[in-house]
């Protein structure tokens, strides 16, 4: 863990004495400081936890995994990608409803659900972690908004193309376009991640990790 040196006089006072905390304790992991916190400050530890999470989010300090991936393939396998293979098992669970699951409730409502996400959310989103890979680029809410809008262009897009092919518009050609298209921009999102994480590696190595 790590603090970034920026004005904290606008942090209200618990913010603060969190980043006090921190400030002594750089090397120290996340549960660590929160136990410290939780000793100093007399708080739950769920309260302490909300506090780091959001010097966090407001740029104060960042997270540094110890021993990162030193590999693309190892990265693909590691916590930082939990949202890729979160994203791959939806896309085989949607599959896995359309073919292999009796036409009746409760599978048609999990069809429901699952194709939904399918269709409107995940191609965009796959984009999205591809054109702004840092986590700090966009609030979660901003992704999610722009996730949905942007699935909402390439599904119709795809459904163009196919239709000037001999495949036509049918329930295989579209769900094995779409698991392509977002598989691949997954991919191309991790892979850009990775690059991201070595540059960053490099630094902290040259001494600018603070």
């Amino acid at each position: 863990m790590s603090f970034k040196r920026e004005d904290s006089a606008k942090l209200e006072k618990p913010l603060k004495s969190m980043l006090k905390i921190v400030k002594r304790n750089r090397k120290a992991r996340v549960d660590q400081v929160i136990e410290e916190a939780v000793t100093r400050l007399r708080v739950e530890r769920y309260e302490a936890a909300r506090l780091v999470y959001r010097l966090k989010d407001l740029g104060y300090i960042r997270f540094i995994d110890p021993n990162p991936p030193r590999s693309l393939l190892k990265y693909f396998f590691s916590s930082h990608v939990v949202w890729f293979w979160l994203l791959v098992g939806s896309v085989m669970m949607t599959f896995f409803l359309i073919y292999l699951t009796p036409q009746k409730p409760p599978f048609t409502y999990l069809r429901y659900g699952f194709g939904s996400l399918f269709v409107l959310y995940l191609p965009g989103a796959a984009l999205i972690e591809l054109l702004y890979p840092k986590p700090k680029d966009l609030s979660q809410l901003e992704r999610l908004a722009l996730s949905i809008g942007l699935s909402l262009a390439l599904v119709p897009l795809v459904g163009l193309i196919l239709n000037y092919t001999p495949w036509g518009i049918r329930l295989t050609p579209i769900f094995t376009s779409l698991s392509l298209l977002t598989l691949g921009l997954a991919s191309g999102a991790v892979a850009r991640k990775y690059s991201l994480l070595k540059l960053e590696i490099i630094s902290r190595n040259r001494g600018g990790g603070d």
